[in-house]
């Protein structure tokens, strides 16, 4: 399997690291330049340590890169966290960045295509991009955990979103007991 993950400039990119942590067969990376100047500031990870758990790594300007081709095959993008301005862009057809490229690409492949929103409150705005790209098939998955699985820590908070992003792709995992 195969599987493009991007992390854009929202807070919360503890949650594109964890799912290239859980990520089985190939991972490609990529990452924003906002995403590489927060990572530091909300983990103890580097940018080059992110890029150490992915098979490929793009820079978001690569325009050229592999994933921002419709006749390059993979099994799913998911953009953990994405930002509102992500959204927008995707939501309108902008496609100026590689994710914003690899993500219009999955659009009109129907191939899966998983945002996870770290924003709150929404606005209006944000709420219609979000109906807009939902009605096209792509899953908004915002970063919001359930609690019955009674988490202690933040790992167990982040687990919990991960493996509800795992469970999209139609990936068996154990970050979290599931409901009963």
């Amino acid at each position: 399997m195969r599987f493009v993950v991007a992390i854009s400039g929202a807070s919360g990119s503890i949650y594109g690291v964890r799912l290239l942590q859980e990520l089985e067969g190939e991972r490609i990376l990529v990452m924003s330049e906002t995403a590489k100047a927060i990572l530091p500031k909300e983990t103890s990870y580097s940018v080059e340590s992110v890029y150490s758990m992915a098979d490929t790594v793009f820079e978001d300007d690569l325009m050229f890169a592999s994933i921002a081709s419709g006749s390059y095959r993979h099994d799913g993008m998911v953009i953990a966290p994405c930002s509102e301005s992500t959204v927008a862009k995707i939501a309108n057809g902008i496609a100026d960045t590689l994710i914003t490229r690899a993500a219009a690409v999955c659009i009109k492949e129907g191939r899966k295509l998983i945002l996870m929103v770290r924003e709150t409150p929404k606005s209006a705005i944000m709420l219609e991009n979000e109906l807009k790209l939902a009605r096209l098939g792509v899953v908004i998955l915002d970063a919001n955990p359930g609690f019955y699985p009674k988490p202690r820590t933040v790992d167990d908070v982040v687990d919990i979103v991960v493996g509800r992003c795992l469970d999209q792709l139609g990936l068996d995992h154990d970050l979290y007991t599931r409901w009963q």
